[in-house]
């Protein structure tokens, strides 16, 4: 599910964009808490790269697992799957907990193909996922209002693919995307819940630390 080859890549997102649609919409849990992982790949000199992947449950941190890997290809817009997905399925594997949902530092339906990394991570691994990023991919749309919990639309070829969303006061919004399962109001709702006081989700900012951490450690 990892091609090398990106004309490959290329035809996998396709299908992956077309089972999308017909995938039945994920739901949270309603007899516990919810437990959401997040995953990073922080990486380093050359190919090196080391992943992170945590599970957070009622706002506590319940599960964490780091990997040392490398990188499967150089950085192309569209085919970061190529260059990181294998190693953030990997991460994910070490896992003991198994989450309920899976935030990316990555894209989801904000893409060429309709299937960006945070979409094809989770239909490997079979979990839903949401994608944030620091900016769109393709998507367009205007800048939330300053307050916490503003959002504002982007759209890509006039579908709705996820929102800007204001973590923050007067901080940056960050993009949050519709991946795996996932509509893009589940993604926008999932990252304001499990927020904490950053712009970054709780989550997303604690694999990020940990992959920072065990890179500065190699």
């Amino acid at each position: 599910m990892w091609p090398t080859d990106a004309a490959q890549l290329e035809a996998l997102q396709r299908q992956l964009a077309a089972r999308w649609a017909a995938e039945r919409p994920w739901l949270p849990p309603e007899s516990r808490g919810l437990r959401v992982a997040a995953a990073f790949v922080a990486t380093g000199s050359g190919a090196s790269a080391w992943a992170a992947a945590v599970i957070f449950e009622r706002g506590a941190l319940v599960d964490s697992a780091v990997v040392a890997g490398r990188l499967e290809a150089d950085y192309v817009p569209g085919l970061l799957a190529q260059r990181e997905g294998k190693l953030l399925a990997e991460v994910v594997h070490q896992l003991r907990v198994l989450p309920d949902i899976l935030i990316v530092n990555a894209t989801g339906r904000d893409h060429p193909r309709g299937a960006g990394l945070a979409l094809h991570l989770g239909a490997v691994l079979g979990l839903p996922t949401v994608g944030v990023t620091d900016r769109p991919l393709h998507a367009s749309g205007g800048e939330p209002g300053p307050a916490r919990g503003d959002t504002a639309e982007l759209r890509l070829a006039g579908e709705l693919v996820g929102f800007r969303v204001r973590t923050r006061a007067s901080a940056r919004a960050l993009a949050v995307h519709a991946a795996w399962r996932t509509s893009p109001e589940t993604a926008r709702d999932l990252v304001l819940d499990v927020g904490g006081d950053g712009r970054t989700p709780e989550p997303l900012r604690q694999a990020r630390r940990l992959a920072r951490t065990a890179r500065g450690s190699g």
